[in-house]
Parts: C-alpha cells; structure tokens; sequence
C-alpha cells in the first residue's frame, strides 16, 4: 500500500478505531467527541450557517476519503471504515445546543443521541438502507447522515415528551 493510501485508510478508519470490535459504535463515539470539541459552540440559533456549513465540508471530506479507502481496500462499504459515523453524529445534535448548556443532566441527552444513533445506523429503518445501496463514498456517507437526521428527530421528540411529562 502507497504512503498516500495509508493516510487516506487511516482517516477513514480513525487510525486503530476502526479495527477495534464494533468499530461503528467506536467511530460514533469519537463523533460525539468530534461534536463536543468543534461543532458544541456553533449550533446556536445564531450560529446554525455555521453549524450547517461545518457539517456540509465534513461530509463532503469524508464523502471523498471513504470513497477512495474503499478502492483501496477492494471492499464495498468496509466495516473498519467509521469515518461515515464519525462525521454523521454532530448531526444528532443539531438544534439542541441551547438544552445541551443549560440541562442540568446534559450527560443523558448525549447518551441518549448516542444511543438513537446507533440504532438507527444499525437498524437502518424507513428507507435508510436504500440510502447505502447508492455506493461509492456517497452511499457509505449518506445513510449515517439519515440516520443521524431520525436520530435527532427522535432526540427532539423525547425532549418534547420529556417537557410535556412535568
């Protein structure tokens, strides 16, 4: 393997992540960091441009570094490849920002983004699947971006019950 497709395989995989058991919760789990880290601060009501853009340039990155670490590897849509999980998950949090620094356990509401996505992502359910057939780095990109917009839909909507409750 040339030195060019070892950089590309190794972001793609997150370096060692990606060979560890279960590597897609491991990449979802490095995502929920990525989101803490770099996009917490911009998903504001006054900064959702920004959050947006973010999302749209990681994508599209990872779009293209999966595309090429799956000819790399000769295998369609690798397991080991979680760069796709890693870039999905700050969408899971998308317009939650507010409740996530005001939340007195804001701890449960990632836990529980965390855990939306990953079966959404595992599952793959009302068409997400389809979504994975489309191929390339875009197919193996765009059902963890669906995923992660069902699991933020589900994140919204337990926070809508859990406010109607008290």
């Amino acid at each position: 393997m040339s030195s060019i497709s070892r950089i590309v395989v190794g972001a793609a995989t997150l370096g060692p992540l990606g060979s560890l058991p279960a590597p897609g919760t491991w990449g979802s789990a490095a995502g929920l960091a990525f989101y803490a880290v770099v996009f917490h601060g911009y998903n504001t009501p006054g900064n959702r441009v920004t959050f947006a853009l973010l999302l749209l340039v990681a994508a599209a990155v990872a779009t293209v570094v999966c595309h090429f670490a799956e000819l790399f590897l000769k295998k369609k849509d690798p397991g080991c490849v979680i760069l796709d999980e890693f870039v999905a998950m700050p969408l899971v949090f998308a317009g939650f920002g507010d409740h996530l620094r005001t939340a007195r356990h804001a701890w449960a509401w990632y836990a529980a983004g965390f855990l939306l996505f990953r079966l959404f992502d595992i599952a793959k359910p009302f068409g997400i699947r389809a979504l994975q057939r489309v191929g390339g780095g875009f197919g193996i990109v765009v059902d963890d971006l669906a995923a992660a917009v069902f699991a933020a839909l589900g994140l919204h909507a337990l926070h809508a019950a859990v406010a109607w409750l008290r």
